[in-house]
């Protein structure tokens, strides 16, 4: 079997994606997390906080409920139906550090959790650090002169 057969079986095998309804589903329900952490935003400016501080609670807030729903298992059941529109930013972060401590609790809090809680996200935490470095070495530099 040539390449290009193999490659037009593979083709024919597969299921097709309905893409059209994927990315409806992303963009509605991404929208609809980004609604809730305005409508959180917009709760705890109306308490008093000011708005750096409420940015801080709403992130607080996403961050808690993405890592409760991964811990109770619903955050997985909406990705399947909303796919990318569950990456919004702060809570894919939060689900992708929640989701390996609760798959590995069963080999214990030190060689399951410890160990595993930062599988995904340790790399994005030591780039995002690296760079911020890198940056900031180059705005230090160039403040100078």
């Amino acid at each position: 079997m040539t390449e290009r057969q193999y490659d037009r079986l593979v083709s024919e095998m597969s299921p097709k994606s309905p893409i059209v309804k994927d990315c409806v589903n992303a963009f509605w329900i991404g929208g609809l997390i980004c609604a809730l952490g305005q409508l959180a935003m917009n709760g705890y400016t109306a308490l008093g906080l000011d708005k750096t501080d409420a940015g801080t609670a709403t992130s607080m807030t996403l961050v808690v409920l993405s890592a409760l729903l991964t811990g109770l298992s619903l955050y997985d059941n909406i990705a399947k139906y909303a796919g990318a529109g569950t990456l919004v930013p702060i809570t894919g972060f939060a689900n992708a550090i929640a989701a390996p401590a609760v798959e590995f609790k069963t080999e214990g809090f030190i060689l399951g959790v410890g160990a595993k809680i930062f599988q995904i996200a340790g790399p994005v935490i030591v780039y995002g650090v690296s760079a911020s470095v890198v940056y900031g070495l180059i705005y230090w530099i160039t403040t100078l002169f």
